[in-house]
């Protein structure tokens, strides 16, 4: 499955275009729905599960994992502690059997940055007769354009602000792409700008709607889950790079030398290099996520923190190595290399950031 999936994924980060029919192929591979829960009929993939096809898909494209990453997550937190309205979600399911069903949090604001950080968002949820109307802007919505389903954090505009999250269907009138996504790498993820006007939402389509307060602010320790997953994509980009660097250390015979320069102590060095970083890494993330799936209450929040957190510069550091080997050729824009360098900047950006984590780490450390 991930094959073709690898082949699409070269012209996908040229053009920018939303990765259609690559989802398609994961979707009918059941990894679009592997998390849905089984009094849903699904099969309820744990995090062990989860992150081993992010790694694939990853390693495949890792604009197309990151768009899976978010639709597995909600259908895992659903499945773990139902919470969305239960018709609704039984038509979610429904659909999503037949057809890609994409679901995301718009939780990132332009003036608010990330909610990983605190405070309350700008965006507003207005009490009407039949529901609600959302207003505002959301940054860095994954997969925004072929979404079905934005869960878009807001406040209310009451005398006493809740905060809750308004599940707007992707279709509805009001929502506007304002700020398309121009990044440097994954570049196919349709991460964009998203700009909600007035959009109706119904009245019992809101979830986890309460006064603002420590409550209600983004608990990073909490998050396990989903951030071992996501350090598991960005390992398996780590992977497709090493195979590149391997294959060109076959293929490339200096003159001077005469032989692949995969035989010189250099290339054997780094290399090894790069494999110990990137086993090593693995072994902290999916024994970290079977731990999680077996609830082996000794495996802390915290360590998952630190988990994501090492993986993550694992990966940066083994695919800066193996560019810096392949030298000119490694930045050759014809070369996946250059891209995969590219992609593997993305894997720290995403909350909570390394600060957070290590002072979350920190925290406990001193204060067991």
């Amino acid at each position: 499955m991930t094959e073709p999936i690898a082949e699409l994924a070269a012209e996908y980060d040229r053009s920018a275009a939303f990765p259609t029919e690559s989802l398609r192929i994961a979707h009918e591979a059941g990894l679009l729905t592997a998390t849905i829960g089984r009094r849903y009929g699904g099969r309820e993939a744990g995090v062990e599960e989860s992150a081993r096809i992010l790694h694939a898909l990853g390693r495949a494209d890792p604009s197309v994992a990151l768009i899976t990453a978010m639709t597995l997550a909600t259908h895992a937190r659903q499945a773990a502690e139902p919470h969305w309205p239960e018709e609704l979600y039984a038509r979610v399911v429904k659909e999503s059997f037949e057809r890609p069903v994409l679901v995301n949090h718009a939780r990132v604001e332009p003036d608010l940055g990330s909610p990983a950080r605190g405070g309350l968002p700008a965006t507003r949820a207005r009490p009407t007769a039949d529901g609600w109307e959302i207003s505002g802007t959301k940054r860095f919505v994954t997969g925004a354009e072929g979404l079905d389903w934005f869960l878009v954090w807001a406040s209310t505009d009451e005398p006493e602000p809740r905060v809750g999250t308004f599940l707007v269907p992707g279709g509805s009138p009001g929502i506007e792409i304002t700020g398309r996504w121009d990044q440097l790498g994954l570049r196919a993820s349709g991460s964009h700008e998203v700009t909600f006007q007035a959009v109706e939402v119904a009245h019992e389509h809101v979830i986890g709607i309460g006064p603002y307060g420590p409550a209600a602010e983004q608990d990073n320790r909490a998050g396990a889950a989903l951030h071992l997953p996501l350090a598991a994509l960005y390992l398996g980009v780590a992977r497709a790079a090493q195979a590149f660097f391997h294959t060109f250390a076959h293929a490339r015979v200096p003159a001077n030398l005469g032989h692949p320069v995969a035989r010189t102590e250099r290339f054997r060095r780094t290399a090894g290099e790069i494999e110990v970083l990137l086993t090593a890494a693995e072994q902290l993330v999916f024994d970290g996520s079977a731990k999680l799936d077996a609830g082996d209450t000794s495996y802390t929040p915290e360590q998952a923190l630190g988990a994501r957190v090492l993986a993550d510069r694992h990966g940066v550091r083994a695919v800066e190595l193996a560019v810096r080997l392949s030298g000119n050729p490694g930045l050759d824009r014809g070369n996946p290399l250059e891209r995969h360098f590219r992609d593997i900047q993305c894997a720290p950006v995403h909350a909570p950031q390394e600060d957070i984590s290590l002072l979350a780490v920190g925290t406990k450390a001193l204060n067991p």
